[in-house]
């Protein structure tokens, strides 16, 4: 009976722990059973596979994202720094004729270095990192159809390219790279002693610093690795499409940060998880793939996305608040 008592209150304690994630994982079955009964090809084999392939492009930067707001900050510049470094690829290996791998790490580099920028901003003179990476979001854009004329850079697919948009037994390799990366996020934020500084400074960046934790470090390197994560992201891309465009990656951002803020991460800081943003991304690209499916206008497709933010972030204040007044009771 004892034994009995003790599951029950583990169970219990698990489910108040994580009853963001719980809510969101029956969530996702009920919309899983709704969008089946409506569409035949909803749980089909090819649609399963599309649906990883899309959870791909939002997780990969998501994951980056995740630790950006839990820090207490944003990252708006991710849809147009994917586009940008896809096409910053595609330029320096057809037009500059420079040698793949070398560009490559150029563009990698190139987007933790522009990543840690707005990191270094925020720290050094205090600017609101909506501001520095709604900046960088213009520039990204406008730099892309600057470079390409508004029309796609085409680049010569090798091994590595093919690789990117290839298949292992069957599984798109996109989405194999997403759950690697997934566990390697999910290692940083709950094994390491920066996944602890990240809540740290999110929690409370001046008691942090008086804990010992540098906060600037911080704060450059989450956005470095948000900047690392759509460089690599531009990569993939480009080789899905064989190209560098401008004009890809549109909206991109907002489905990150939705899938977020969905999975449970407060924008205030301080509290976030990997696995709520992984069944925010399968949300919100399921969401998504059921709007087609269903023949959903797609100007309305993107009206229910909006609203679907919105409601997120309604959400995600009330369980902050209500968590701030919990905490606040238990230390009265």
């Amino acid at each position: 009976m004892k034994q009995e008592n003790r599951a029950g209150r583990v169970v219990k304690g698990f489910v108040r722990e994580r009853i963001n994630e719980v809510g969101l994982f029956v969530a996702l079955l009920v919309l899983v059973f709704v969008l089946s009964s409506q569409s035949e090809n909803f749980l089909s084999r090819q649609n399963f596979f599309a649906i990883f392939l899309d959870a791909a492009m939002v997780g990969m930067v998501a994951w980056a994202a995740t630790l950006v707001i839990i820090t207490g900050e944003i990252d708006l510049s991710v849809g147009p720094a994917v586009a940008f470094w896809g096409v910053v690829l595609a330029d320096l290996v057809t037009n500059s004729q420079v040698p793949f791998g070398l560009a490559v790490l150029m563009v990698l580099a190139g987007g933790a270095l522009t990543g840690a920028g707005a990191g270094w901003l925020r720290a050094r003179f205090d600017v609101p990192t909506f501001i520095s990476t709604l900046g960088l979001w213009s520039a990204f854009r406008g730099l892309a159809y600057f470079l390409t004329g508004a029309m796609p850079i085409s680049v010569e697919m090798n091994w590595f390219m093919t690789t990117l948009v290839g298949r292992f037994f069957g599984i798109p390799v996109p989405a194999i790279l997403m759950f690697a990366l997934f566990f390697v996020f999910y290692f940083i934020t709950n094994k390491t002693t920066f996944g602890r500084a990240v809540f740290a400074v999110g929690g409370n960046p001046k008691a942090a610093e008086l804990g010992g934790i540098n906060v600037t470090f911080t704060r450059v390197a989450v956005f470095a690795i948000s900047g690392l994560m759509s460089a690599f992201l531009g990569i993939v891309i480009a080789a899905r499409l064989s190209s560098g465009s401008p004009g890809a990656a549109q909206g991109l951002e907002f489905s990150a940060i939705a899938a977020v803020v969905i999975g449970g991460t407060l924008l205030l800081g301080g509290k976030g998880s990997m696995t709520g943003t992984l069944l925010g991304v399968l949300f919100v690209t399921i969401i998504g793939n059921g709007l087609v499916l269903l023949g959903v206008n797609s100007f309305l497709q993107d009206v229910i996305r909006g609203g679907l933010i919105v409601v997120a972030v309604l959400l995600n204040l009330i369980v902050a608040k209500r968590s701030n007044s919990s905490i606040a009771l238990k230390s009265n």
